[in-house]
């Protein structure tokens, strides 16, 4: 997987911040937590991308 074909996961409205210390990301989407990206972690369960990738809403739009 190059640069450009990684999934950021900061900018996905599916990704949240846990407040568990060993698993501090998570996918809403898939619904699990993770020490990783849940990208990175995605692709390494399945070898495909995530597939559930939905970017997040312009917060200057919404105003």
């Amino acid at each position: 997987m190059t640069e450009s074909q990684r999934i950021n996961c900061m900018k996905c409205q599916h990704f949240y911040i846990t407040w568990d210390a060993n698993f501090p990301r998570g996918c809403k989407a898939y619904g699990f937590k993770t020490q990783t990206m849940p990208s990175l972690r995605v692709l390494s369960s399945s070898g495909k991308p995530c597939m559930n990738f939905e970017p997040k809403a312009d917060s200057k739009q919404k105003q």
